[in-house]
């Protein structure tokens, strides 16, 4: 039994780099999928991967955004302290 030819798709460079850099942003990679109309989001990491291993700029990018999601998470719980505390605070007045 002849077996069927799988046909892949070709993406070009630039389509890519967009989508590794959306992903980097923070967006996910099923909606950069569905948006760019790249038939599996999973591709979408192993681009990330490649350019993060081939370019020390997008290295560096990475380790931005992971910092400064981190820092948005202190934020947001210094935040919610705050307003426990002027809740507590209204409550006993």
């Amino acid at each position: 039994m002849p077996r069927k030819k799988i046909e892949r798709n070709q993406y070009a460079d630039d389509l890519k780099r967009e989508a590794v850099r959306m992903l980097l942003e923070g967006y996910s990679a099923s909606s950069i999928a569905s948006n760019l109309g790249i038939r599996n989001p999973n591709m979408i990491h192993r681009w990330k991967k490649k350019f993060v291993t081939e370019s020390p700029e997008a290295e560096s990018l990475e380790a931005q955004v992971r910092q400064l999601r981190e820092q948005l998470g202190r934020t947001e719980r210094e935040r919610d302290i705050l307003k426990k505390a002027l809740s507590i605070f209204t409550q006993r007045m």
